[in-house]
């Protein structure tokens, strides 16, 4: 299937059934977790309603790279995301095949011995968790990858991992959940919580006031702003990440690798998808000043590229004009933008492609069918928050995912699916506690590879 980007808030939306008056749990945000979440809390026997304020997995579980890895991962999201490989596996078998999911194995590219000694720190690591990474030298490199303009010196293989097709997949799940009994519904926001005695009791909504008990919020870039609302800061930040897709072209690369400028992988339609691999650009905002202090450890490391933009766009999370508050009864800043759909940097794009031209010039020219931008939503130590928010019994909160959410989604899902109902998730989750941003820890930045 070609690829379409980006998506649009046009025409009649696939989910738009009516809201009930009760649900044992409502679900915020229809992109990858927040539609896993739904679809295995259904499973559990409750009644779900799944709420997005546009279309489903129109922001940033559609404009991922696609990896689906265990590779290079924080070690306390490695066993989640082996739970999610298999998920996936079962998921693509019940949707026949339309997730797009394929083994094509990830590699992690090093120009330098440097950069090698890293790679074996991190799998010395891994290896007991079970991952089948292996490290490979220039010449097992060269054949795995195929570059006959190559700069490497080995990398990082994990022959196991997987890629999908986002756009195809996420939806494809809303479907199946849909299937399942998941009240899914498009184009409607959820501007803020009812609670009794400080517990949710409900959610607000722009169709109406919707009862429940738990929610979930999954809401991506906008997490941040809709906790603040309701008086709960997390350090959390928004980027804006370039990506793009060649039209077909000989099948030279056959797997999912990056390097310090370059990460490509193929496509289930004949091209590569390719990404300036650490490059992003930050929006200055009140929140980016705001949460400066705790991204200084982040900075230092130095993995990341990341420009600072003078401002950000009108409408966006931390633009300088948003609403920080709002009434249950007048428009939200999540009605106001549908889709948070920023341009893609056009420089980046014609280096990137350029960069790839060099690296396999068998392939000849290298043809754009699109390019788009996503915001991926950060935490200054490059790990996700999947917890209770003490403040507000009844609310969990899955965000800050870093850009590695499209491929964990069905392992946190079905383990916030869990927490929604009181279980044992089945993991360590201390990793990924909210309370880690106050309780004076010390913020241990992820992987640096």
């Amino acid at each position: 299937m070609s690829v379409v980007f980006p998506f649009r808030d046009e025409g009649p939306v696939t989910h738009d059934g009516p809201l009930p008056e009760a649900a044992d749990l409502v679900v915020i945000g229809g992109g990858v977790i927040g539609t896993c979440t739904a679809l295995f809390a259904n499973r559990a026997g409750l009644k779900v309603v799944l709420l997005e304020k546009g279309r489903i997995a129109a922001e940033q579980s559609s404009r991922n790279w696609g990896w689906i890895r265990v590779q290079g991962r924080d070690m306390a999201e490695i066993p989640v995301a082996l739970e999610a490989h298999r998920l996936w596996q079962e998921l693509d078998a019940l949707c026949e095949g339309r997730l797009g999911t394929r083994t094509v194995g990830v590699g992690y590219l090093a120009k330098s011995r440097a950069e090698m000694e890293n790679f074996a720190g991190w799998l010395e690591e891994a290896r007991p968790l079970g991952v089948s990474s292996e490290l490979l030298d220039a010449a097992q490199t060269k054949a795995q990858i195929g570059a006959t303009g190559s700069p490497w010196v080995g990398m990082l293989h994990t022959p196991t991992d997987m890629k999908g097709e986002p756009w195809q997949a996420v939806p494809e799940l809303a479907r199946l959940a849909a299937s399942e009994g998941v009240i899914v519904r498009e184009r409607c926001a959820v501007r803020g919580l009812e609670r009794s005695g400080g517990r949710v009791t409900g959610v607000v909504t722009e169709a109406g006031t919707l009862r429940c008990a738990q929610v979930v919020l999954a809401g991506g870039a906008w997490s941040g702003l809709f906790l603040r609302r309701h008086g709960v800061t997390i350090p959390q930040l928004s980027v804006r990440s370039t990506a793009m897709a060649t039209a077909p072209l000989p099948q030279v690369a056959n797997k999912a690798a990056v390097d310090d400028v370059l990460a490509f992988r193929p496509r289930a339609d004949g091209g590569y998808t390719l990404a300036p691999s650490a490059f992003s650009e930050l929006f200055l905002g009140p929140d980016a000043l705001r949460h400066a202090g705790p991204y200084v450890a982040l900075a230092r490391q130095g993995s990341f590229d990341v420009r600072f933009r003078v401002k950000a766009p009108a409408g966006y999370p931390d633009a300088w004009g948003t609403p920080r508050s709002w009434r249950d009864d007048e428009q939200s800043p999540f009605e106001r933008m549908r889709i948070l759909s920023p341009e893609p940097n056009a420089g980046k794009v014609a280096a990137t492609r350029a960069q790839f031209a060099r690296h396999f010039p068998e392939m000849g020219e290298v043809p754009l069918q699109a390019s788009w931008a996503g915001m991926i939503d950060v935490m200054p130590d490059v790990v996700p928050v999947v917890d209770h928010v003490a403040q507000i019994p009844g609310l969990i909160v899955a965000t800050g995912m870093c850009g590695h959410g499209f491929g964990i989604g069905p392992g946190f899902g079905r383990v916030v699916a869990d927490m929604a109902q009181g279980r044992d998730p089945g993991h360590d989750l201390t990793r990924f506690r909210l309370s880690r941003f106050s309780d004076g820890s010390k913020l241990v930045p992820g992987p640096n590879l």
